[in-house]
C-alpha cells in the first residue's frame, strides 16, 4: 500500500507534466496511480491534492509570488514550482498540520530537486504559513 509521501510524489510528477505542456495528463492519472500502487484512500488523497492545486492555481501562484522576493513563480524550476504549489495548497486549503506539510515538501525536494531547493522551499512555505 502506498504512503501519503508516495501519493504526494505522484502528484508532483503530474503537476510537473502539466506544467511542461502535457495538458492531457489527467487522462493517464489512473494508470500512473496504479503503476505506483496508489489505491483506495491514498488514491483519493492524491486525486484531491491534484484537483485542489489545479483548481486553485491562480490563487496559489498569487500567494506564492508574494513570498518569492527575487523570483516569480514562472521563473523557478518546474519541480520546485510543483512542490511549492502543492505545499501552498495544503497549507492554505486543507486541515493538515502546516509543520507536516512543510517537512514533507522539504523531503520531496531532497529526492526530486536541486541541493539548494529544500532551504528555498522551507523559506517560502514558512512565509505562506505565517501569512495565513
Amino acid at each position: 500500500m502506498a504512503t501519503r509521501h508516495q501519493s504526494r510524489e505522484s502528484v508532483i510528477s503530474l503537476l510537473y507534466a502539466k506544467d511542461v505542456g502535457n495538458d492531457n495528463i489527467e487522462k493517464f492519472m489512473d494508470e500512473i496511480f496504479e503503476d505506483k500502487k496508489i489505491r483506495n484512500q491514498q488514491k483519493e488523497f492524491a486525486n484531491s491534492l491534484y484537483t485542489g492545486v489545479t483548481n486553485n492555481l491562480l490563487e496559489l501562484d498569487t500567494e506564492l509570488n508574494k513570498h518569492l522576493s527575487d523570483y516569480k513563480i514562472d521563473s523557478i524550476g518546474h519541480i520546485e514550482k510543483a512542490v511549492l504549489r502543492l505545499g501552498a495548497y495544503e497549507i492554505l486549503k486543507t486541515d493538515l498540520d502546516d509543520a507536516v506539510v512543510i517537512n514533507e515538501s522539504i523531503e520531496l525536494c531532497k529526492s526530486l530537486a536541486s541541493d539548494s531547493a529544500p532551504k528555498f522551499i522551507n523559506g517560502v512555505l514558512d512565509a505562506v504559513k505565517r501569512s495565513k
